[in-house]
């Protein structure tokens, strides 16, 4: 071989060598791109399900609150029915003791549950 050929082979080799230098290093970095873009389709798939999380909490509070709303909406009600009874009951007290003809009135049947049962 004269000195031309072996230039053109050594040039080739080395070619060679730095080409697949330079497409190693490509894969490397399309790898960890790729890896990358994994992980955000990862991190956007993973969202809804937190999300799906999230509200079916919030679902749960508000069932809980609404629950306890009504609880003491009812209990409310029925302190203001008693109040009213009591205010019947301090009337009619009232009244007869202005003028006491006869025995004092009976407390309202919601007085005289409370006094009996104490609630």
């Amino acid at each position: 071989m004269d000195g031309q050929a072996w230039l053109v082979a050594g040039g080739g080799t080395v070619g060679m060598i730095v080409c697949g230098l330079l497409a190693a290093r490509a894969t490397i970095r399309a790898g960890a791109a790729a890896a990358t873009a994994n992980e955000a389709a990862a991190r956007t798939g993973a969202a809804p399900a937190s999300r799906s999380a999230d509200l079916a909490v919030l679902t749960a509070t508000v069932a809980r609150v609404d629950q306890e709303n009504a609880a003491l909406r009812t209990r409310m009600s029925r302190m203001e029915s008693l109040v009213r009874a009591f205010s019947w009951t301090v009337d009619g007290l009232y009244r007869w003791a202005r003028n006491p003809v006869g025995d004092p009135p009976e407390p309202h049947r919601l007085v005289q549950e409370y006094n009996d049962t104490g609630s």
